[in-house]
């Protein structure tokens, strides 16, 4: 088929790829434009720019889309069979919804209705869900309310982080778009019941509440690794943890307090035996080696 992709971050570099080996036509590469990244704020292009430029594919890169008129004739004009868009970061009118002739197919990184919205891996994690997956889904003008025309699901560990599951489900996004298009199954409307919403990350999702149960922490600090990440605070300092244990058996001190001199911290309930720990400016390190360094006695209270 002749596509158009529609996408920005790592997550949608998978699906690309797929749709190349599986022999379609992809005529245009839609992205988002080259923005100022990293510490030094050097102008960086996404990884969606880097693999279609590689490939020697034509990249689009507007930065707005829904009321230039230009921009909706440019990509009607390419003669599109399908746009696939997975992670793309702008919202499509109507009139470019309708432009291809089997319109738009969303690659939605959770098992639709739940978790429609920007961040539906962090979520599935950070709710405790046994299970997450991939929806391939007819765009409509709501927000990730289009039918579904195949899923497929993958069980969530109880070691699994945002990056890890990431990984799983871009996998799975690009062979379940290529299912998608060769079977063009019947797009099913989403069920009423079961809908839930996946909200913009903002770091201070990020902040640990340490009255909360361990699980519930260690599963805030999974699903928000790498990014915002989860952090308390040490005398004023920022600490990012990379990961823990949750020790649901420990009991008896201040939420928030350490109960050993080796970073093991009393939640609301159990208590949280921290592995990975960043300082502000450093590389993130072995909680063994950051007490080596700074102790943090036992009764200290971190948040």
């Amino acid at each position: 088929m002749r596509l158009i992709f529609m996408g920005t971050p790592d997550f949608a570099v998978p699906a690309l790829h797929a749709l190349m080996a599986a022999g379609h036509e992809i005529v245009a590469v839609y992205t988002q434009p080259p923005r100022p990244a990293g510490r030094g704020k050097a102008v960086r292009r996404s990884p969606v720019h880097e693999a279609a430029e590689a490939a020697g594919i034509e990249v689009r890169t507007p930065a707005r889309v829904r009321k230039d008129v230009a921009e909706h004739e440019a990509f009607a004009a390419l003669n599109a069979d399908a746009a696939v868009v997975a992670a793309y970061g702008l919202i499509l009118p109507k009139v470019m919804l309708d432009a291809p002739r089997l319109g738009c197919l969303n690659i939605h990184a959770s098992l639709l209705p739940r978790w429609r919205g920007a961040s539906p891996i962090q979520s599935s994690i950070v709710a405790g869900d046994s299970q997450s997956g991939v929806s391939i889904m007819q765009m409509d003008e709501g927000l990730d309310t289009g039918a579904v025309l195949l899923e497929e699901a993958t069980p969530i560990s109880a070691s699994d982080t945002a990056s890890t599951l990431h990984d799983r489900l871009a996998e799975i996004g690009g062979r379940l778009i290529v299912r998608a298009l060769q079977e063009q199954p019947v797009a099913v409307p989403q069920p009423e019941e079961g809908v839930t919403y996946a909200h913009m990350l903002k770091r201070e999702d990020g902040r640990i509440d340490w009255s909360r149960s361990c699980e519930d922490i260690d599963r805030q600090i999974r699903g928000l690794t790498p990014w915002p990440g989860a952090f308390t605070t040490l005398d004023d300092v920022v600490l990012k943890i990379g990961a823990a244990t949750p020790l649901p058996e420990q009991s008896g001190s201040d939420a928030g307090t350490a109960i050993d001199h080796a970073l093991t911290i009393a939640c609301g309930t159990g208590a949280l035996r921290i592995e990975r720990i960043q300082k502000p400016g450093r590389s993130m390190m072995n909680a063994s080696d950051f007490v080596r360094g700074q102790a943090v006695p036992k009764g200290t209270r971190l948040g």
